[in-house]
């Protein structure tokens, strides 16, 4: 089990990870959850902190607080990203989103899409230094992304058995995904919506998929990374037909990936170095450049 935890990985895609992961938490705040400042709004008394925050405890939110986090947080996630300090900005981080996400979630709805992000943020500054493009392995590296596969799993596991423990069986045979289509569907799910028993059957089809998704991880890799293909293209089903985007779960999901292979500035470099030789060498052939010598006048002795 020990070796299971600690598979040793390329550092390359350690550093890409942990890149796309810091670069989202940014985004996140400016993109998906800047409401989050919205939240100092409303009476302090309707703030109920979640079981983490009332642990610790966290003071109530205020505008204060908020603003301080969201820019130290957004500075602070891009200089993550970097891969400089990876275990103080790490930890840093992981803090200050841990605390953005409790005042997100202490006002009513829970969203269970960011936990396998927060594990991921929670274990990144234990994978220590990491350079993209470095092949050379790493345990240290090979146990944050396992720990965060294993969180993004438990998402799809514990979401199967939250439906049984409230709603038994009756989730799977009820109206469940047509009153998600009522209320926020797309001309598409309005579409699949006209299929008789279609809807039952995909109720069915998700019990299936969250309960067997464990065995994600005894698959070869080549049927891993297909079985991995598949939950991207049922996220990819959901929000196309009820626009839930789940999107720092999608972050999370790519410890699944070899990252270390996608390179885009390496990419980049490559294109422009491919643009920039035929004009050298356009350059170079053109008779009229400096670089040609002069053709001699034929009147001149």
């Amino acid at each position: 089990m020990s070796r299971w935890l600690t598979e040793a990985v390329p550092r390359g895609r350690v550093a890409a990870f942990r890149t796309l992961v810091y670069l989202f938490v940014a985004a996140d705040l400016v993109v998906f959850t800047p409401w989050v400042r919205d939240r100092v709004d409303v009476p302090g008394n309707l703030y109920q902190p979640l079981f983490v925050g009332r642990v610790l405890p966290l003071p109530t939110p205020t505008a204060t607080l908020v603003s301080v986090i969201f820019w130290a947080l957004l500075l602070l996630a891009l200089l993550a990203a970097t891969g400089r300090a990876p275990r103080l900005l790490g930890w840093t981080v992981f803090a200050l989103y841990l605390e953005w996400m409790i005042i997100a979630m202490s006002y009513g709805k829970v969203d269970h899409d960011r936990f396998a992000l927060l594990v991921a943020l929670a274990v990144l500054p234990t994978a220590g230094r990491a350079r993209h493009g470095d092949p050379t392995r790493t345990e240290a590296g090979g146990w944050a992304l396992r720990v965060t596969q294993i969180s993004v799993v438990c998402t799809y596991f514990l979401a199967a058995w939250a439906k049984f423990r409230f709603g038994g069986l009756d989730w799977a045979t009820g109206s469940v995904l047509a009153k998600a289509i009522i209320r926020r569907g797309t001309d598409l799910a309005d579409l699949i919506a006209q299929v008789p028993h279609l809807l039952l059957v995909a109720q069915f089809g998700i019990l299936a998929f969250e309960l067997l998704s464990p065995l994600v991880f005894v698959l070869p890799e080549r049927w891993r990374l297909a079985t991995v293909g598949f939950f991207y293209s049922f996220h990819l089903v959901t929000i196309a037909t009820i626009t839930i985007s789940f999107a720092p779960h999608l972050v999370a999901m790519t410890s699944f990936l070899p990252l270390e292979k996608v390179r885009p500035l390496v990419a980049v470099r490559r294109l422009l170095a491919r643009r920039s030789t035929p004009d050298r060498r356009r350059l170079g052939s053109d008779p009229l450049s400096a670089d040609t010598p002069p053709v001699p006048d034929p009147a001149t002795p």
